[in-house]
């Protein structure tokens, strides 16, 4: 971004420019195609502004609470670079190297956060990074990877809805940009634009550890009965929240009366609400394409927090669809991985009812490419592509497999349960060329499975209650589709 000063404006009465326009717009942004564009921001109440943008101006006045807003028709995605420019008086604010495409928002913890450089391809990825037509907004949140020991001074400065995120600034994508980017968020963007040719935009908000507590809106979360004590009183002794976090926060500020507060405790990333309000609050004027989710870690370590993330995930998806008046906007997540951790076999199966249970989303699954005893898979390569073949499928309408095998049903006939599956493409085979594994009727000893023509057939003595598949934490499930994506781990009910 370019602020200009005309002479005339060079007393010390003018030092400081007035003329504001809000913190997404920059040089090298991409702005939503085939909606209408929005740009607003603040000045001196009563003054004219002039909006100047592709050969066409739009003129308002700012009213008295500092505040402009004008409107653009919207535009069909364009590798031709634009530049918009903001004029009040003889203050001029301009914006090069604009694109049109598509913007999507991606948020979460450390997994959707965790950078190109640390990324298990990075050393073969950076000669390929010269990226133009993808676009990058990536703005550090306070306090990432601070943990154990009481926030700086600076750090609790930027613990306000206004400086939590250090809006930086859109970069042009390239090996340089790109080193801190989410990894996810780049394969994604990157397999989408080769396979469309849309420009593609990447804002991302995720915060290391971060429950989706802080995610949702305090607002939406009161006025749910299930959810209304997430707000009640301190945050930081609130046993509805996940205990890690609690403990997290508690270090980071529970000890510090200068930091910034209200009647839910003190500020921080892991507050309910808080993040929300700092990040995607501030967007509700900026058209977006979709919303890309890798959340759950913190949520899937107590079993009451497993039990009600279900219905949490969904007020996230309902919340975030009304913020942006679509009730389509595409939403698609990353189902957690494999690890030896007690609860995550019925949080992946929650991920998966998710699914089943709500409309235009997407899961990729994950399970496959785990570490037994690290949260942190280092191959997001393959994590961003799968969760592009959604988006491809589901938003771009390509004739694309979008995930490994998903269950459909498990139906018990003459001594043997037959489970059927979407998604088996040109048939189901396993990952190592070895027999089925992974399959159980209690959840803990291995059963007998083998391929039928119509999915899998389990021989069973007698009619089981459910069917699991790669049930434990760290799963040893070996079954794939023809196009060697994984199938999801499940409990389902036989019929």
């Amino acid at each position: 971004m370019k602020s200009f000063l005309f002479p005339i404006l060079l007393c010390p009465l003018f030092s400081t420019a007035q003329l504001k326009v809000a913190e997404v717009f920059s040089d090298n942004m991409l702005l939503q195609r085939n909606k209408p564009i929005k740009v607003w921001g603040k000045g001196i109440p009563g003054r004219s502004v002039n909006v100047l943008f592709s050969k066409e101006k739009k003129t308002t006045e700012i009213t008295n609470d500092s505040v402009w807003i004008v409107t653009f028709p919207k535009q069909k995605a364009t590798t031709h670079s634009q530049i918009l420019s903001v004029t009040s008086e003889a203050e001029q604010i301009e914006f090069k190297n604009i694109l049109i495409g598509d913007v999507w928002i991606c948020t979460g913890q450390s997994n959707m956060e965790w950078p190109m450089v640390k990324e298990q391809h990075w050393k073969d990825e950076i000669h390929s990074a010269e990226q133009s037509n993808i676009r990058l907004l990536n703005p550090p949140p306070a306090g990432r990877n601070v943990f154990g020991v009481p926030y700086t001074d600076s750090l609790i400065s930027r613990l306000t809805t206004e400086r939590f995120y250090d809006w930086n600034g859109w970069q042009q994508c390239d090996s340089i940009s790109v080193r801190l980017m989410s990894a996810v968020a780049y394969y994604f963007a990157k397999k989408v634009f080769s396979e469309t040719g849309v420009p593609i935009g990447i804002i991302n908000l995720s915060i290391g550890g971060a429950p989706l507590e802080t995610f949702i809106s305090t607002e939406a979360l009161s006025q749910q009965v299930t959810f209304r004590k997430k707000v009640n009183g301190n945050w930081l002794s609130n046993d509805a929240l996940p205990i890690w976090i609690r403990e997290r926060g508690t270090q980071n500020v529970g000890k510090n009366n200068n930091v910034p507060a209200d009647e839910q405790g003190p500020n921080h990333a892991y507050k309910p609400g808080f993040a929300f309000k700092a990040g995607i609050d501030s967007l509700r004027n900026f058209s977006v394409k979709g919303i890309l989710i890798y959340q759950g870690e913190s949520n899937a370590e107590e079993p009451e927090r497993v039990d009600e993330y279900k219905e949490l995930f969904k007020l996230f998806i309902k919340e975030y669809r009304e913020v942006w008046s679509n009730k389509q906007l595409p939403i698609y997540w990353i189902q957690l991985s494999s690890i030896e951790r007690k609860y995550w076999a019925m949080f992946r199966n929650n991920q998966l009812q998710l699914l089943k249970e709500t409309h235009n989303t997407g899961m990729a699954v994950t399970s496959d490419i785990g570490l037994k005893n690290d949260v942190h898979p280092p191959d997001k390569k393959t994590v961003g592509e799968r969760l592009a073949r959604w988006a491809l499928k589901k938003t771009y309408y390509k004739k694309i497999i979008p995930s490994g095998p998903l269950p459909l049903s498990a139906k018990y006939r003459n001594g043997k349960v037959i489970v059927s599956f979407q998604y088996m493409a040109n048939g189901l085979k396993t990952s190592d060329d070895k027999p089925l594994k992974g399959f159980s009727i209690d959840g803990k000893n291995e059963t007998k499975a083998i391929f039928g023509d119509r999915g899998i057939i389990i021989p069973v003595s007698s009619k089981p209650q459910v069917i699991y598949y790669g049930w434990s934490p760290f799963s040893n499930g070996n079954l794939v589709n023809s196009e060697n994506l994984p199938a999801s781990t499940f409990k389902i009910k036989v019929q």
